[in-house]
């Protein structure tokens, strides 16, 4: 008898896992633990529905690669059984090196290590587990395999990983203006010439999927509380290695310690629950500064925040320095910690490195900024940027 399992998703419905050696990995500790990792950081702060997972989220890109891979098959791409499980493989464990409140903590919590160096250390470690069966889904994770547009499923401007996070974000969110039509674009992705592209019919689809982005990161992912929320929660790690604050939790290594000497094995034993509890215990430290901050995120009183056009003014920022100086009794270095500038940005499309192409009845190719009334075009070229201040209230 075939082997299947299937998992009740509230997004697709059944997802359904066919092959032996996916369903072992998905039970493995090191993919087990993304089930303790939240998708969105801090964003259930605003958006309370927004509790999902990284788990949710894998799975998720995972059924959207088995989809896109039937689809490019029945159009006579030829996909072999070890390609389908390769790419299948590498989309499920894409994410599989996030540390603890995903994007929001990385590079702060393992300094200079991004996500994706420690997915594939992960992948390497998985394959020595698996006697070397994921040898191939390492090679098309890492753009190695010839079939690129293998690769360009899992990373490029129309991977199945961006499909599924806007799906599940917006569903979860409840922010109705970053759903995206992921069935119809998977209907219309062909292969020509080695490269994914979309037949001429999914133009729309399309466009909607980029405006859906774009909306996604303004409405959601950058909301200012948000970004607002997740300051704190960087500025909570960064304080709390600056004074050496010991904590209960196994964060305390990674705070007080080199994270040279921090090993893989005790980087997957870190989810968010560690770092739940160590600021519930920061919350009392000595230090003011750490309390305070921890105490903003247990309680959600949160740093007061505003968006610019244009870089905010130092005249504003030390008046608002001041002020936390004066009302909450600190130095001005205490102060800067409580009271900061930065930018932050987003873009609908890039221009330079990546490119949607569509394929045109007659054999045409064409970036779809190139496209006759093309409603993304030159003028959403480049990064939107907006400026900010974070300070007391």
């Amino acid at each position: 008898m075939p082997f299947r399992k299937i998992i009740n998703d509230p997004v697709y419905g059944f997802i359904t896992i066919d092959d032996e050696l996916i369903f072992k990995i998905i039970a493995h500790p090191y993919y087990q633990r993304l089930r303790r990792v939240h998708q969105m950081a801090m964003a259930h702060l605003v958006y309370p529905g927004a509790v999902h997972t990284r788990l949710h989220h894998s799975l998720g890109a995972y059924h959207l690669m088995g989809n896109a891979l039937y689809e490019l098959k029945s159009k006579g791409v030829d996909i072999t059984k070890e390609e389908e499980q390769g790419a299948k493989i590498a989309i499920l464990l894409h994410d599989i090196g996030h540390g603890p409140f995903s994007h929001a903590l990385e590079n702060v919590l393992i300094e200079g290590m991004h996500h994706e160096a420690i997915s594939l250390l992960l992948m390497k470690e998985l394959n020595k587990q698996f006697n070397g069966k994921l040898e191939l889904a390492i090679k098309i994770f890492t753009n190695k395999y010839p079939k690129k547009y293998l690769y360009q499923l899992i990373s490029g401007q129309l991977d199945v990983d961006r499909m599924d996070y806007l799906t599940r974000d917006s569903f979860f969110s409840g922010v109705s203006e970053g759903t995206i039509g992921y069935d119809r674009i998977l209907k219309m992705l062909v292969v020509h010439k080695g490269t994914l592209m979309v037949e001429e019919k999914g133009i729309y689809s399309i466009e909607k999927f980029l405006v859906s982005r774009r909306l996604m990161y303004w409405q959601v992912y950058l909301h200012k509380t948000v970004l607002c929320a997740e300051q704190m929660l960087q500025r909570i790690i960064k304080r709390a290695k600056y004074i050496k604050a010991t904590s209960s939790t196994l964060l305390n290594k990674f705070v007080t310690q080199s994270v040279d000497k921090v090993t893989l094995e005790e980087f997957c034993n870190i989810d968010d629950n560690d770092v739940l509890t160590a600021i519930k215990e920061w919350s009392h430290h000595p230090d003011k500064i750490l309390s305070l901050l921890c105490k903003g995120i247990i309680n959600r009183d949160l740093l007061k925040v505003k968006y610019f056009a244009k870089p905010v003014s130092k005249s504003l920022l030390k008046e608002k320095t001041e002020a936390a100086i004066s009302q909450l009794q600190l130095s001005e270095e205490e102060a800067n910690w409580l009271v900061f500038t930065g930018e932050a940005a987003s873009s609908t499309y890039n221009f330079e490195d990546e490119h949607i192409y569509i394929l045109f009845k007659d054999g045409n190719v064409k970036d779809i900024s190139e496209v006759d009334n093309a409603l993304i075009n030159q003028n959403l070229r480049g990064k939107m940027k907006k400026y900010y201040i974070c300070y007391t209230r």
